[in-house]
């Protein structure tokens, strides 16, 4: 299989990796966030670098979603991987305020070690750049 990593039982690693992903995000969406403790290691960590906040270990990571006021629902977009890396581009929408995300999914043996998460609400298109661009509908 030219270009592929494959493990030692010969499963495609980026298909394992894109699997896990989708499975994170059904938990969330299905709230069963314990099942996040599968898919993380234990001394995971999660980097959300427009508030400057890093999530260090399950401790923490459980903390936080435990105490979410509201749980988003994730609608994914598209799934782009390559090694042990996954990209997820998603809406997270949280019953009112949406945002559009993208995940940045670093694995080690099987497991998420590293998400990197940006997003940003929704915003009106300025009418300057209307001459250049198109408008679409996701």
């Amino acid at each position: 299989m030219a270009g592929q990593i494959v493990n030692e039982q010969g499963v495609n690693e980026q298909d394992a990796n894109e699997k896990i992903v989708k499975r994170l995000i059904d938990c969330i969406n299905d709230r069963h966030i314990e099942v996040m403790d599968e898919l993380f290691h234990d001394d995971a960590v999660m980097h959300w670098p427009q508030s400057g906040e890093v999530v260090r270990g399950a401790g923490n990571r459980r903390g936080i979603y435990n105490a979410f006021p509201q749980l988003p629902t994730i609608t994914p977009r598209r799934l782009l991987s390559g090694g042990n890396l996954v990209v997820a581009e998603a809406l997270l929408d949280y019953g009112g305020p949406a945002y559009e995300t993208v995940f940045i999914f670093e694995f080690r043996d099987g497991r998420i070690a590293k998400e990197t998460a940006y997003w940003s609400e929704a915003f009106q298109a300025p009418e300057w750049r209307s001459q250049w661009v198109e408008i679409s509908s996701t």
